[in-house]
């Protein structure tokens, strides 16, 4: 989907997908102290204001204006600043060695576009910070429930974690999560990949 047809299903609907944070981004980051962190494809910014409100300086970055706006007003309605940047990702640029922790959640774009956004994004870590990226897992179509079915934009944790330079790879796995399809829970596969950047000495 392209910047047009986010905007217009930000527009038709309230929250997409609520209030509450990404279940992954909450047990990931569990133990990080909060430092800087960088939300990339941040929708309407409950993950960013979730990270704002457990003390952590957020950079939310995503192409969909409607969906930041809608973001600005959940920070608002929190009591919470973070700061909203309008960007494609595909030419966004982060700050380098600037971010203690940058998360990539469900950013489902073919892996020819999908490499250098995440090379960029582990070259934003400082050094010690955590990379978190969450993504539909190739496997869902097939034996999931949900999520995209165009098996283009779909990854596997290795595949994820081969686009990741200069990076400790802590955990690359398939995680499951509880899905509500046609009223009865169903459980979705997704590809989960956390990392560290060492600290050079």
């Amino acid at each position: 989907m392209d910047r047009h047809a986010w905007d217009a299903r930000y527009a038709t609907t309230g929250l997409l997908w609520g209030e509450e944070p990404n279940r992954f981004l909450v047990t990931e980051t569990a133990g990080l102290s909060p430092g800087r962190a960088l939300d990339l494809a941040c929708g309407h910014g409950r993950n960013a204001v979730w990270l704002a409100r457990n003390g952590w300086d957020v950079t939310g970055v995503d192409f969909s204006e409607v969906g930041l706006g809608k973001a600005r007003d959940l920070a608002a309605g929190q009591g919470v600043e973070v700061e909203w940047v309008a960007a494609d990702l595909n030419d966004y640029e982060p700050e380098p060695a600037a971010f203690d922790l940058v998360v990539v959640l469900y950013l489902q774009l073919p892996e020819p576009e999908l490499t250098p956004v995440l090379v960029r994004a582990a070259g934003a870590l400082a050094p010690g910070g955590t990379i978190l990226i969450v993504s539909h897992d190739a496997t869902n179509i097939a034996e999931g429930a949900g999520g995209p079915q165009d098996p283009d934009v779909l990854a596997t944790p290795e595949s994820l974690a081969t686009h990741l330079p200069s990076v400790w790879v802590q955990r690359a796995e398939r995680v499951r999560r509880p899905v509500t399809v046609d009223g009865a829970e169903r459980m979705a596969i997704d590809a989960l990949v956390r990392a560290r950047r060492p600290v050079t000495r």
